[in-house]
Formats: C-alpha cells, structure tokens, sequence
C-alpha cells in the first residue's frame, strides 16, 4: 500500500475545529494507507519547520505529498512545501480550501501558478473552486467532496413552534458570528419566541467579541465553546433552525452536517454556497451580512412547515452522495 504524507494543521488537540487533515487522514489509514503527518506544533514558525523537515526525512519512501491549501497565511507553507516537492521529484497534490481561494489565485499569481500548475492534481471540496481555477487557466482540477460519515447523522424531522438557531464554526471574523447574534434580536424584538446555541472555538478574538456584543445587547446566547463532533451532534437535537453567517466559504463540512441531520439551513449566498444549496430545495441563501434576509427566510420556513420538511429531506438525500463510502472510491483511483 502507498506512503502517503500530509501536510496541515493538524491542530484539533490543541482545541481548535477538526479539519480535513484529521478526517481524511483517519479516512484514508482506514483504507490501508501509511500516513505521516505534520504538523501539530502549536507555534507557527516551529509548525512550518517542522512541515519542511518532514518532507525532507521521508522523500524516499513518499509516493504522494497532501497538502491543505488555504487563502491566507497558511498559503505561504503550501508554497513553500509545494516548491520542496518540486525540487526532491515529490508528487504533491494540495487540496483546496477556503471560499476566498480564487482571490488568492488573483493576488499571488506567480506563487500561486508555482503551486498548482506543477501539481500532481489539485483536488477542490466544490464545483465552485473547479470553476474559478478553470477561469485562471488551471485544467488538473478535480472534485472530491468533503466527506461524512452518513450513519452518524441521525435524521431528525424538526417542528418550528418556537426558533431554536443553531451556529456551529470557528469563531472567526470571516465567519460574521455577530450576524447570528443580530438575528436572534431582530427575532426577540419582532416577539419571535426564539433562542440561539453558537458553538464552536476561539480563532481570533472573535468569541470574546461576541459575548460582549451579546451582552450589550441584553441578550442571552449560549456560547458551549469547542465540542466534539458527537458532542454537538446530541446537542442539535434540541435545534430547529441552523445558520451560517459567513462572509466567505467553500464546501463547509458544518453546513453539509446540518443538511444530513434534517436541520433547515439558511445561509448566506457567498462562495461555493449556492453550489451545496439548490435555493429554496434543500436549503435557502440570502445576502450576506443582511439580518432582514435572515428574520424573513426564518419566518417563511416557520409559517410554511410541510415545505419545510420537504426542503431537509431533500438536503439530506443530497449529501447522501458525500458519505465516505461513497467519497473513497475517487481517493482510490486517485491515489492508485
């Protein structure tokens, strides 16, 4: 079986949000492959030495290098990695997150060609980064959804007697939390019975914002801080609504969750959104940052029940097709 390294922040122990480099990573020991991972130091100077120094100890025995590529700060190491690779004869495929990806691609583009026209393949979650590399000129694009596991989402059929949110991401600016928090006051100020759960780590400083924000709005939101997958999975149970506030995105493997778990989701029509979501089928997008779209959409689905109902077993059929058992076979045809 293939050696396979991966590079990523491989930071879930160190209380941040799980990504792919710990799911897909799992997913692919699970098929047989050897992985060796980098890397998991806290420090971002020690992570990305130590990213190098991998890469450099284990060029004999790799057959493919795993890189996860983001738009911001984290594009430099995949720069940087991708250029060791090159010049140690390493294939390398970097797989592409972040919804604000194509604006790298406009900003960088001689790093950015460096990377990804001299890879292996590049591997995009969505529909949405295949189109905008293709409008750079990048033809070895292909798409491998974020996977689930399906068994593990109970699907649940909600009622919308009183508006239970529910948001689940990283707290982070580019995230809009505070939107969420708008809307519950919109809600309790038209005297919408409503609650919302926000769930999720400390990025950078955006929770802490957010309690203020709540607070000087004289509302109560409940902030459970990082949970577990399983954690916050039981905990939506008790939810009838979920919202991404988001200002930039990709192929969120939250959203997808929600959609598999019967959750009606509203989300802001930004990135790669309104390739996951059908409007008004399996979920519904509205403007991004536009807290009367979201109150307006959140009405209409508790007013319109029986659609409603229709909209989630809908999204859940749809992510159906990114359940793992589905997802691997492309893995292992790449990766053959």
């Amino acid at each position: 079986m293939k050696n396979l390294l991966y590079i990523g922040n491989q930071l879930s122990q160190k209380d941040k949000t799980e990504t792919t480099i710990d799911t897909l990573g799992k997913n692919l020991i699970g098929l047989g492959y050897n992985l060796v991972f980098a890397s998991n130091y806290k420090s971002i100077f020690f992570r990305f030495i130590h990213m190098l120094l991998v890469v450099l100890k284990n060029r004999k025995t790799t057959n493919y290098v795993l890189i996860d590529t983001y738009s911001t700060l984290n594009f430099y190491y995949a720069y940087a990695v991708s250029q060791l690779c090159r010049f140690l004869s390493l294939e390398y495929i970097p797989i592409l997150h972040g919804g604000n990806l194509p604006e790298r691609l406009k900003k960088s583009p001689k790093f950015s060609k460096k990377i990804f026209i001299n890879a292996y393949k590049n591997i995009s979650p969505s529909k949405y980064i295949e189109k905008s590399f293709n409008e750079f000129g990048y033809s070895n694009i292909e798409v491998i959804p974020n996977s689930i596991e399906i068994k593990k989402y109970p699907l649940k059929e909600r009622t919308l007697e009183t508006v239970k949110l529910l948001w689940v991401r990283s707290f982070s600016e580019i995230y809009n939390p505070n939107l969420a928090i708008d809307v519950l006051f919109e809600l309790l100020r038209r005297g919408v019975k409503a609650s919302l759960c926000m769930v999720g780590p400390e990025k950078d400083g955006s929770l802490d914002k957010a309690k203020e924000y709540a607070k000087s709005l004289n509302i109560e939101v409940n902030f459970t801080g990082k949970l577990e997958k399983e954690e916050w999975i039981a905990l939506s149970e008790n939810f009838n609504v979920f919202i991404n506030t988001t200002n930039f995105d990709n192929m969120p493997v939250s959203v997808i969750e929600a959609m598999a778990l019967g959750l009606p989701v509203i989300s802001t029509n930004v990135g790669g959104m309104p390739f996951l979501i059908n409007n008004e089928v399996d979920g519904v997008l509205v403007a991004p940052n536009n807290v009367e779209e979201f109150v307006k959409a959140i009405l209409e689905i508790k007013c319109k029940p029986e659609k409603t109902i229709d909209m989630a077993a809908s999204a859940r059929k749809k992510v159906e097709q990114f359940d793992w058992n589905i997802v691997k076979k492309q893995w292992i045809k790449l990766l053959q």
